[in-house]
């Protein structure tokens, strides 16, 4: 097998030497891996084999910079890492193909509807695809009627930016949460809010407009996480992780299980949306036990070497299935623990 050079975006994040050893420890052929990351970091260096400072993926010249190290390190295929940046490399996909890369992304249309949770949800509701209680809001009146609907102060209510990831813009409302418990015995980047306090927040909103928020109900159960390789809808493998420890929303413990229903109920989004590549999503169960999807992220995720390690390489599976390889059989190691550790390195 020939050997490759494989571009991966955000390469700083603190979970990259994972997602890096997926691609490294293949097993089959030699992987030269380029970073790039908006930070100067030479710990980067440590892991890659060549690395690039680019701008932020908003800023208009992010897709040239990338473009240019595509084109002088001779990339064969781009993974991105951040939402943020998936549909800019869409719509640029035939730029990347011209200097000889294939970006791993899903079609325009089928972004615009996962990358965006209020989009996600009307979807799933359309195709009676199972999906929690939700209101789309647009300013504080809205707000207030939708928390009020969803059965606040009495249950628990999540808050969600439409637009983003990674825990950004997400909150859960509950009027018994201590504030003085939360200082003593709580990391400063807890979750939980009271209606008040948040209110404060979305005040300082010019004219009491608001960016688009998703007001939803809280779903008390087991925390799921699912990665999927697709081809362009077609399921190629699943994997299914339930969570056993988290810390603002970061997955620092999970058992590789079986359990299809999680796991088809994520197929369906991926088959009817038609999403290509590495695709994840978050699940949790009501209390009935009803898995409900949380929110999907087409892109590689930070939990994805979980499932490596199990025996389900799915980003170098990826690689394989962009070179029209056949792809061995696979099957996870089920009951098997994970567990998230972090690493210094230093310059």
């Amino acid at each position: 097998m020939r050997d490759l050079t494989v571009l991966v975006t955000a390469a700083g994040n603190v979970y990259m030497p994972g997602t890096l050893a997926c691609l490294k420890n293949n097993g089959e052929r030699n992987i030269r891996i380029i970073g790039a990351d908006m930070s100067d970091d030479d710990t980067i260096l440590q892991m890659c084999d060549a690395a690039y400072q680019v701008p932020r993926c908003n800023d208009p010249s992010y897709i040239d910079s990338l473009l240019a190290v595509c084109e002088k390190e001779k990339v064969d295929i781009l993974l991105p890492i951040m939402s943020a940046e998936l549909n800019a490399l869409a719509a640029n996909r035939e730029r990347f193909e011209a200097v000889g890369t294939y970006v791993s992304v899903s079609s325009m249309e089928a972004l615009e509807t996962a990358n965006n949770k209020r989009k996600l949800f009307d979807f799933m509701k359309e195709n009676g695809i199972p999906s929690a209680e939700y209101y789309a809001v647009h300013n504080t009146k809205e707000f207030q009627k939708a928390v009020s609907l969803l059965g606040y102060p009495e249950k628990k209510v999540c808050v969600k930016a439409t637009d983003g990831s990674g825990s950004r813009g997400f909150r859960i409302l509950s009027e018994n949460a201590s504030r003085l418990e939360s200082f003593l015995h709580e990391k400063p980047t807890s979750e939980v809010i009271s209606l008040n306090e948040l209110l404060s927040i979305l005040e300082e909103a010019k004219k009491n407009e608001l960016p688009e928020l998703l007001v939803m109900e809280y779903l008390p159960g087991v925390e799921y996480s699912v990665d999927l390789l697709a081809d362009e809808g077609k399921v190629l493998a699943a994997c299914c992780r339930k969570s056993l420890r988290m810390d603002n929303s970061i997955m620092l413990e999970a058992v590789i299980v079986d359990n299809p229903c999680v796991t088809d109920l994520c197929s369906q989004v991926t088959e009817k949306l038609g999403l290509d590549g590495n695709i994840g999503f978050d699940v949790r169960e009501r209390n009935d036990g009803t898995p409900v999807i949380m929110e999907c992220n087409p892109r590689i995720t930070a939990g994805i070497p979980y499932f490596a390690l199990a025996g389900v390489n799915l980003p170098y599976l990826c690689v394989k299935k962009v070179l029209g390889e056949e792809l061995p059989k696979m099957s996870s190691e089920y009951g098997k623990i994970v567990r998230r550790r972090w690493m210094e390195m230093a310059i």
